[in-house]
Order: C-alpha cells, then structure tokens, then sequence
C-alpha cells in the first residue's frame, strides 16, 4: 500500500469536468515520482496514497488541490509595440515572456489594436481536475538500497 515517501509508477488519464483530455501517459512510461515531495500537485499525491500494485482508481481534484483558482492579477495588458513584428499573435496561443532570469509561459486571451490581453496562470488553473489511475510498481522509499565502493 502506497505510503509517504514511497516512490511510485502509475499510468494515468487526466481529464476536466467536461471530459476533455488534457495529459494522458498512454503511449510513455509511466510517471513515476515520490509521495509526500511535492513533486506532483496535492490532490494527485493524496489520490494515490493507499492504492496497491495493479489498483485501478478514479479520482477528483477539486481547485484547490490541483492548480488553484485563476488569479486576475497573473492577467494583464501587454503594448504591442512591445512584440517583435515576426512573433505570431494568435488568441489561445503561448508565448514565453522573460522575467531576467526565467522564462514564463503566458497565453494569448485577447488581440486589440495596440494591446494584447495575455493569462500567466497555470492552463489548469481554476480547473477540476479527474484522473484514472492504475498503479504498476512501488518502491518503499525508506529503504533505498546504498552501495558502497571500497577505496584503496
């Protein structure tokens, strides 16, 4: 049974309310990951704990335990003079902004005549989110094998 600090593999179909697909493992490796790291969103972590190799399970993540909600302030006015001229602007497209020392991701909800309106949250964010979950293999994290070399 899946506990924290297990390292798990599972396949997995992420799904919104509506039912549309947005991640799936089909066709990849699994995903595999630690539980209780922080290495996945909440309600993934939660949704796992306690499942047995070969379980399948369905579960919900309300808002709060997957991207949280929407934040109006992540959306804001950007000057297109701003925007080199070859850099396709398309509503629903990305486009990566730079913040000096990172790259940030922030999709296109909006073209006015010398404005774009663009959203740097999450995709998912303000979403609910259902996965289907088959667990393949777990690993107890707390005994992790250590090999030793002897040094001459």
């Amino acid at each position: 049974m899946v506990k924290t600090g297990d390292i798990v593999s599972l396949h997995y179909k992420g799904t919104l309310n509506d039912g549309t697909v947005f991640d799936s493992s089909e066709g990849r490796d699994p995903l595999e990951f630690e539980v209780g790291s922080g290495m996945v969103i909440k309600g993934f972590d939660d949704g796992v704990m306690g499942m047995a190799v070969g379980e399948k399970k369905s579960i919900h993540i309300g808002v709060n335990e997957a991207y949280g909600p929407s934040n109006e302030q992540m959306i804001f006015k950007f000057d297109k003079a701003g925007i080199p001229g070859d850099v396709p602007l398309e509503v629903g497209g990305t486009l990566n902004m730079h913040d000096g020392q990172q790259a940030v991701p922030v999709v296109i909800r909006e073209i006015g005549d010398s404005y774009v309106l663009m959203d740097a949250n999450h995709p998912l964010a303000g979403q609910e989110l259902n996965f289907e979950l088959e667990m393949v293999a777990i690993k107890d994290g707390s005994n992790l094998e250590v090999e030793f070399d002897e040094i001459n």
